[in-house]
């Protein structure tokens, strides 16, 4: 019978139903055959999160269960937790832009974001800048650098973590900003940085990129500052 049952499910393109079919229970037809589809609805919408997740290549596993919510998160106006949760940003193509010392939670927030989209069903993807640079001048170098571009016309949300940490070269500047410049408008960008605005040319070596840098991120964007000192300072002396 077992077999039977997953050789139409694999016609169909049932991937589930064979294996919790006998453990569902049964009152009627009606509401035996919606709760099985109900439960193969449930399992691919699950294996679809998690094959976005991994697409997206988190450094950790950081969900907003585990975040800590406290006050020394700035929110902008007309713009709070409960908005930031929501994912609203996404579908307006809004961006998300998280300064502050390093040690105070943006990684951590813009990380569990990230994986609570994948789970909605949205394609993120998450780079250390550092990290996204050495690809983008080796792409460059090795004439990929267009189809390196291409690989985000599906993309809704980019996470860009820890701009500011290491100086760029002034290729590497010039190919990141083509890369905003194309998102620019059409999709959301998640934004850490230890740095203010202002000092965004310490990292960019040209002072007009800079300035067409920061004028494309800002836009269109909601500011969260983070202020107080280093969470894992705090645990390290908790531990002593």
């Amino acid at each position: 019978m077992t077999d039977r049952v997953k050789e139409k499910c694999k016609v169909l393109r049932l991937a589930y139903i064979a294996d919790i079919y006998e453990k569902i229970s049964f009152e009627n037809p009606e509401q035996y055959l919606v709760d099985v589809l109900t439960q193969e609805i449930e399992l691919r919408e699950i294996a679809k999160a998690e094959r976005l997740i991994k697409k997206a290549k988190f450094m950790n596993k950081k969900e907003l269960t585990d975040y800590q919510w406290d006050d020394q998160i700035h929110f902008p106006q007309n713009f709070n937790r409960d908005t930031l949760e929501s994912l609203s940003f996404i579908k307006r193509e809004e961006n998300i832009i998280l300064t502050g010392a390093p040690g105070t939670g943006k990684s951590h927030l813009a990380t569990a974001l990230g994986r609570k989209a994948c789970r909605n069903g949205y394609e993120v993807r998450f780079y250390r800048v550092a990290d996204l640079i050495e690809i983008l001048e080796k792409s460059w170098t090795e004439g990929r650098f267009q189809t390196f571009r291409n690989r985000f016309q599906k993309v809704d949300m980019i996470i860009l973590d820890e701009m500011g940490y290491v100086p760029f070269s002034k290729d590497g500047a010039e190919l990141l900003f083509q890369l905003i410049s194309d998102w620019y408008e059409r999709k959301s960008l998640i934004i850490t940085s230890n740095l203010e605005f202002s000092q965004w040319n310490k990292i960019f070596v040209d002072a007009r990129l800079t300035a067409a840098l920061v004028d494309r991120v800002i836009h269109h964007a909601h500011i969260l500052s983070f202020t107080g000192g280093s969470y894992r300072v705090k645990y390290a002396l908790s531990n002593r």
